[in-house]
């Protein structure tokens, strides 16, 4: 019987020669990673500060856009060579010309995790919008057309059997604007994340009537490449793979236990990833610690892709005239980067 070391050092070998492995002492892999500036790529903050994409051989730079849609242009454009955000009818009209490919998954909408929640103004609420299958006929903030949000609420509406075109959309550019305008009683609802519902919603500002993953949970953010990028550099994007696995298993074990009650455990372990992650948002707010466990969300282990809902989301879009093409789900992802659910 082969030795257990010679059978490990053999199994070494093999993955160095396949270029899976970084040589020891060589120079660091550049790679860009572009995201959006909030919490919601957590996973790959803390990756970053525990060394693991160094340990992988990767210069990894962060690229910050202030929306979805641009992240994906940039990478069709070579300004970055990979992205994390969400999946919206513009990045599908890319993706359907053949240079995108989603190779894993990131944020998801989960049943039972706090992740994004409904936000109904308080004069909406007291003139009766009090539950989701309530917002027929009343006013919604969005981004854009397009965009997650837009998703979402057909989606809910979907669920809850109303016609999502009694809904009127106001498409306000950005997410904060989102918010004010429910806060001003300006629109009648929106979609926030639980870091900026809760506070509006605990401070008597808003009303927060159900949350998106409770009604139609769904991979929110997903990692996505170039069809260049796999062709040229696909040893280095297992690499990536590898590191950002391990953000993920950081970051579960931090945020996503639960106790036998199932309320979120904060224990050591939690403590330690809430610097890591305040270095890139909250930065300096006292009142940051609350903010990070009020919003994290949800991140299925190994950092799998919900390829089954990906397919669900091409063809909504599809359905609202979003998306053109005749492009499937299967031809714009690619699983041997990371696992799928």
């Amino acid at each position: 019987m082969m030795p257990a070391v010679s059978f490990r050092r053999r199994a070494f070998l093999g993955l160095f020669a396949a270029g899976l492995v970084a040589t020891p002492g060589q120079a660091a892999d550049p790679l860009r990673l572009g995201l959006l500036h909030t919490l919601s790529p957590a996973p790959f903050y803390i990756a970053r500060e525990r060394g693991y994409f160094r340990d992988e051989g990767i210069d990894l730079t962060f690229r910050f856009f202030e929306a979805a849609l641009p992240i994906a242009a940039a990478a069709v454009s070579g300004d970055i060579d990979v992205g994390v955000t969400a999946l919206t009818g513009g990045f599908f009209n890319l993706a359907e010309k053949g240079t995108l490919k989603v190779i894993g998954g990131g944020m998801h909408e989960q049943r039972g995790y706090e992740g994004s929640a409904i936000l109904v103004s308080n004069k909406a609420f007291d003139a009766g919008l009090t539950t989701p299958d309530k917002l027929a006929g009343h006013s919604f903030a969005i981004t854009q057309y397009g965009s997650s949000f837009h998703y979402m609420l057909g989606r809910i509406a979907e669920a809850e059997h109303f016609d999502v075109k009694s809904v009127s959309l106001r498409p306000v550019q950005l997410v904060p604007n989102m918010i004010a305008a429910v806060q001003s009683g300006q629109v009648d609802a929106t979609i926030a994340i639980a870091s900026q519902a809760k506070p509006l919603a605990a401070s008597g500002q808003a009303h927060i009537i159900g949350r998106v993953g409770d009604i139609v949970p769904y991979q929110i953010t997903a990692v996505f490449t170039t069809d260049r990028m796999i062709a040229q550099h696909a040893n280095l994007l297992h690499r990536f793979a590898r590191a950002y696995q391990k953000g993920v298993a950081d970051y579960r074990e931090a945020f996503l236990r639960h106790d036998i009650g199932g309320k979120p455990i904060v224990d050591a372990k939690t403590e330690a990833a809430l610097p890591l992650i305040e270095k890139y948002v909250f930065t300096g707010d006292p009142h940051a610690r609350e903010k990070i466990l009020a919003g994290v969300g949800y991140y299925d282990a190994g950092g799998a892709l919900d390829v089954a809902d990906v397919t669900e989301q091409l063809r909504w879009f599809k359905a609202q005239d979003l998306v053109k093409g005749q492009a499937d789900a299967a031809s714009i992802v690619d699983i041997q980067f990371l696992p799928t659910r």
